[in-house]
């Protein structure tokens, strides 16, 4: 019996995903959009976004604002005074951003700071009411809205957010395989679960799905191993874990790249070449350099 698709109204992703173009035989480019798991200071995210534009296929910044963590004592974010630091990384870097937002009002102060994309986390996505009342603080915005999965392996219940966001007007979506909480899992923080994201491909074809292997990782020496994995299941584009100084970070230290690495990464899987000028040896070592001359800013 043929899977039965999933009616998504949607606008095509290349026509306003900051990176997003189409290659060879139709298919996205992978679009890579990276930054800080917490944004914990203006100048740790201005100097992690200056570092990351000397890779040319990030287009899109992303940095937590409000965490919303298992246990209270755990970092929960510096709350809306990071909107200011992220405008600010913007205006001088040129960057798109993206900030995971869980409540209506954590929508209206992003709107207000301009920021261009938003997220819905996976702890956020297994709540239908949570997901009603975002949609419904979103209606009539059309703004970008990356859906993760939720943490439960439940594919009813990422569909139904995606739905419940589409049916308020938003037709810039995608959604973002980031793992899914299982006990029996030993080598990841997260099980991957390739099969949950292959049966929403094949019931909405129209939309694109990214993978978050820092998420599903834990550890950042998994995490090129998984986006070469993700890359062979298609996904359109990569959101990766990236601070200037990783050994400092206030979240998740052991699945964050330095800008440095992050490059190694993406050149590793081969995604840079046609992104690089013609002098891409020489420009590759000067961006090398650069990203290790702003660690030595802060």
């Amino acid at each position: 019996m043929l899977e039965q698709e999933l009616e998504l109204d949607l606008e095509p992703i290349e026509s306003w995903m900051p990176g997003g173009r189409r290659g060879p035989g139709g298919r996205l480019g992978p679009v890579v959009m990276a930054g800080p798991c917490s944004a914990e200071s203006e100048a740790q995210v201005v100097a992690t976004a200056r570092a990351l534009t000397e890779i040319p296929l990030v287009h899109v910044f992303r940095a937590g604002i409000w965490k919303p963590r298992t246990r209270p004592s755990s970092f929960e974010g510096v709350g809306k005074k990071a909107l200011d630091w992220l405008a600010t990384a913007k205006s001088e870097t040129g960057l798109a951003t993206a900030v995971e937002v869980a409540h209506p009002r954590h929508v209206e102060a992003c709107l207000k700071k301009g920021v261009d994309i938003l997220w819905l986390g996976a702890r956020t996505v297994v709540s239908p009411f949570a997901v009603q009342e975002l949609a419904e603080a979103l209606r009539g915005t059309n703004t970008p809205i990356l859906v993760k999965n939720p943490l439960a392996p439940e594919l009813s219940l990422w569909i139904g957010a995606l739905e419940r966001l589409n049916q308020a007007g938003l037709k810039r979506l995608v959604a973002v395989h980031r793992g899914f909480a299982n006990y029996s899992e030993k080598r990841f923080r997260y099980s991957p679960e390739w099969s949950i994201p292959n049966q929403l491909r094949a019931k909405a074809p129209n939309l694109a799905i990214f993978c978050d292997p820092s998420h599903i990782a834990g550890k950042r020496t998994l995490i090129s191993d998984l986006a070469k994995q993700a890359l062979r299941f298609r996904a359109e584009g990569l959101m990766l874990e990236a601070h200037i100084t990783p050994s400092s970070a206030l979240s998740d230290v052991h699945q964050q790249l330095t800008p440095a690495e992050l490059y190694e990464l993406l050149d590793n899987l081969s995604l840079l070449k046609c992104a690089q000028p013609a002098n891409s040896h020489k420009k590759s070592t000067q961006n090398n350099d650069r990203i290790q001359e702003q660690r030595l800013i802060l």
